[in-house]
């Protein structure tokens, strides 16, 4: 009882709504068994009062009580009643259908509980493609995350072999011509050391030989100690 009567009474508001917004609501209950066993009142309604003085706190939220077991046997065989009882104890739409015709009021009350029961239809159907539109979200967003991660994963992968490839005909093209233009300058200075090394046996003086070859005296002084030191071994 206080399950549903919370649930109705704090569903009434939308996000945002103030609470003068909330209005009365009264969970009925009409039990086919004895729930109160220390009296014989049949029918009773609770509400929230101080536990001292008695006085109501509010008639926002009621409970409504028939015990139809506590009826007296006069009032439970008549027809009304009968009705009614055999109306809420009807275990399918064909029956209930059926107990609507033969009272305006049970036809009333079998009218609202279609009408409700088409709301919480309604409002399974919407919150079914709620949690389906969320779901599919969901999985997409995640094989995106996962289709972009791979992506990310294989472009870095092929980025970075790529690159490797590229250096390393790079680093062997580089490799190859700083090669061949150390070779010739090997060469080249290999060359020098024997001109050097004639024109001293022929007793040319270091000025001389750098004059001769339009060289640089400090480059001269280095070349000429080299050839010096060979012709001497």
């Amino acid at each position: 009882m206080l399950f549903y009567l919370s649930k109705i009474f704090a569903g009434q508001l939308k996000k945002g709504e103030p609470y003068e917004n909330l209005k009365k609501c009264i969970h009925v209950s009409i039990l086919d068994f004895i729930h109160f066993e220390k009296d014989t009142k049949c029918y009773r309604t609770i509400c929230f009062c101080d536990e001292k003085t008695g006085k109501k706190y509010t008639d926002l939220m009621e409970i409504q009580v028939l015990e139809l077991k506590k009826l007296p046997p006069d009032i439970r065989s008549g027809d009304d009643l009968i009705k009614w009882m055999k109306f809420f104890g009807g275990k399918s739409r064909k029956e209930f259908a059926a107990m609507a015709k033969t009272d305006s009021y049970i036809e009333e009350a079998y009218k609202e509980l279609e009408k409700l029961s088409a709301d919480e239809r309604a409002k399974l159907e919407y919150e079914a493609r709620e949690r389906a539109i969320r779901d599919y979200n969901s999985q997409m967003s995640s094989a995106l995350r996962r289709g972009e991660q791979k992506g990310m994963e294989r472009g870095l992968k092929r980025g970075m072999e790529q690159g490797l490839e590229r250096g390393m005909q790079q680093g062997i093209q580089q490799g190859i011509q700083q090669g061949i233009q150390q070779g010739i300058q090997k060469g080249e200075h290999a060359a020098l050391k024997r001109v050097i090394e004639n024109m001293i046996k022929k007793g040319r003086s270091r000025e001389e030989i750098a004059e001769l070859l339009d060289l640089d005296l400090n480059e001269m002084t280095a070349l000429t100690e080299e050839a010096t030191d060979k012709v001497s071994d």
